[in-house]
């Protein structure tokens, strides 16, 4: 009787797609924020230069 309950618990495999589901969300998650990272200085100087522009183009100070 305990070989044959392992057995049925050992062939189970009801939760193998959500966990499946979940460690594909971990590893993209990772990758997002590895390239995020990566990116992160050339997007600063992106959006400063961005800024600079749009304040010379309004003629304005920070503030």
């Amino acid at each position: 009787m305990n070989t044959n309950l392992i057995n049925k618990f050992l062939r189970d495999d009801s939760g193998a797609t959500a966990i499946e589901y979940g460690l594909i969300a971990a590893l993209v998650s990772v990758a997002a924020i590895a390239a995020l990272t990566a990116m992160g200085g050339s997007l600063d100087a992106m959006f400063s230069a961005v800024s600079t522009a749009l304040n010379g183009a309004v003629g304005g100070g920070g503030g």
